[in-house]
């Protein structure tokens, strides 16, 4: 049975799509939740409205993820208004496509500082307060295109295969503390973005996937909640794909 009772999480990106279900999935397992903001203040607010109907303490914090000083200062807010931190899940990620040999530098820059960079600087922080205690669970959104590339993707392809490279490292760095770190990698998941994609490219990436449909934004959070429990204590530096067997 997942048990997340007295687990204080932080999920950046945490306000809509995959975010939004892992915030609450976490929650319904009776985690407090905190996420993050950059402008959405008022979605971010909503969030924290429904977990406080739910009967959970939320908090939403205005924080930048490329922002090194942002997350540390958003780990320390989490640790003093809800008295700790257990649980980590980098969600936060942006794509900005462009074929390589087109691609400028701000784009590789932005998509890297965000998906890369902004795993980082949660994780660094998050450490610091799972280390002495003994206890943590890192989880890193991914994506099979961090695994597999994908035209017209350099930049994102390479920020995702770094989250995991990233990842496996933790790992190792954390274990003997008593703390897990994975990967979650989605392949095409339905969300707000998913919908308002060209059908033409939504049905090629349902054909890609062996069971021929797309997946929800729950089926990347059930897994979460899954690492982040006590369920997934002997699991740690693995890269688990949720793609409905797209990659294959």
């Amino acid at each position: 049975m997942i048990d997340l009772t007295g687990k204080v999480a932080i999920v950046t990106g945490g306000t809509r799509g995959i975010g939004a279900e892992i915030v609450r999935t976490l929650a319904s397992h009776g985690a407090d939740v905190a996420l993050n903001y950059r402008k959405s203040a008022d979605e971010a607010q909503a969030m924290v409205k429904e977990l406080e109907a739910m009967g959970r303490r939320a908090l939403a914090v205005q924080a930048d993820v490329s922002s090194f000083d942002d997350a540390q200062r958003m780990v320390d807010t989490v640790v003093e208004q809800l008295g700790g931190l257990h649980v980590l899940v980098t969600n936060a990620g942006m794509n900005w496509d462009g074929v390589v040999w087109k691609m400028t530098e701000e784009q590789w820059d932005r998509v890297i500082d965000v998906d890369l960079k902004g795993t980082f600087n949660y994780l660094r922080a998050a450490a610091a307060v799972f280390k002495p205690q003994g206890w943590g669970r890192f989880i890193s959104v991914t994506s099979i295109n961090g695994l597999r590339g994908k035209f017209g993707q350099t930049n994102y392809s390479a920020a995702k295969a770094g989250v995991i490279g990233l990842t496996k490292a933790a790992a190792k760095d954390l274990g003997k503390f008593g703390v897990t770190a994975n990967s979650v990698a989605p392949g095409f998941i339905l969300t707000e973005m998913g919908e308002s994609m060209p059908e033409q490219f939504r049905q090629a990436a349902i054909d890609e996937s062996a069971v021929k449909r797309a997946g929800k934004p729950e089926d990347v959070a059930w897994l979460v909640a899954f690492l982040a429990s006590e369920c997934g204590r002997h699991i740690t530096g693995e890269v688990i794909k949720v793609d409905g067997g797209q990659y294959i």
